[in-house]
């Protein structure tokens, strides 16, 4: 089997994606310096003589024997990437310089975890990967949004110049388990709220939209990018294409959780995005991928980790 590193790797997706190769045989090294990431996470992993744990930042130089790179560093919600915005920024460009130095050494494949952020405010719906995207550089998410789409550049640039083994993936809107309780997402601010009867916080008049990916979901179609036959590299978008108005999202959380809480509006942040869906053509062709998990049954799975989360907690 293969030697695998995850950057990233005691995060909310990491921790999934190392547990899933991890049952397939594979030796994974998972490399974090645990800004987001937590050993909650993979604390099941540890003492599996095929799981190894490195405490260590991507911004300096790694260097190991491997066969594949997941390159999954970066804060991701934007309380986290906007709390140090150059740390955000260092982690995409350095980090990934750092990872594909070490990719070229040891002809490893690597496959960047880049975003649906990339595309910024779209002005294209579905949004399509031809589509070059709507980012203000100079805006307050702009340290990842930037940060992401010259990653990809870079990607990009080692595999027109060194020929190196690349994948790009562009995630789009993830849920599950593990997720943080105050990573400030849509999903964990809306069942954390329901969950505690407190009111749910809409930001702008709900109108927005977004989907929604079951992380098992997700991590199949990494593994199907990183492993498809046909040398597709994309980029390619993975995410469910089923949208959902912000606000009628809030009223399914409430239902589902069957919560007394009130929704409130507040001012809609700078530069968040009108509209957000997947178009997954691409990704149904190339890697024969589409998600299977419902939302409701997703969400279900979801509210009753944070529930137990919750409880803990008291």
């Amino acid at each position: 089997m293969k030697r695998i590193l995850i950057t990233g790797g005691a995060g909310f997706i990491g921790s999934h994606l190392a547990e899933k190769l991890l049952n397939d045989g594979n030796d994974i090294i998972c490399l974090d310096n645990f800004f987001t990431g937590s050993k909650d996470n993979i604390r099941h992993l540890i003492g599996n003589k095929k799981f190894e744990l490195v405490r260590h930042d991507v911004i300096k130089e790694y260097l190991a024997e491997v066969d594949e790179i997941y390159n999954l560093a970066c804060p991701a919600s934007p309380i986290h990437y906007q709390y140090n915005p150059i740390k955000t920024i260092k982690t995409c460009v350095i980090g990934t310089i750092n990872m594909l130095g070490l990719a070229k050494r040891c002809n490893a494949s690597i496959l960047q975890a880049s975003t649906s952020e990339i595309y910024g405010n779209p002005k294209v719906h579905p949004q399509v990967e031809e589509y070059w995207g709507n980012v203000n550089p100079i805006g307050i998410r702009s340290c990842y949004d930037e940060g992401k789409r010259c990653a990809e550049t870079l990607m990009m640039d080692y595999y027109r110049q060194h020929n190196l083994k690349i994948r790009i993936a562009r995630i789009f809107n993830t849920y599950g388990p593990r997720m943080a309780l105050n990573d400030g997402r849509v999903v964990s601010n809306f069942i954390v709220q329901a969950l505690k009867n407190e009111p749910i916080t809409v930001y702008g008049d709900g109108s927005q939209t977004r989907s929604f990916c079951y992380v098992s979901d997700l991590t199949d179609g990494l593994i199907k990018l990183m492993n498809n036959k046909n040398n597709f590299i994309g980029p390619v978008n993975l995410g469910n294409p089923e949208e959902y108005t912000i606000l009628d999202f809030a009223k399914l959380i409430i239902d589902l959780t069957n919560s007394k809480s009130d929704i409130i509006f507040k001012q809609l942040p700078q530069d968040d995005p009108i509209q957000r869906e997947p178009d997954i053509s691409l990704a149904k062709k190339e890697l024969n991928w589409t998600p299977s998990t419902a939302v409701k049954d997703g969400l279900l799975l979801t509210i009753g980790y944070f529930d137990n989360l919750l409880k803990k907690s008291k």
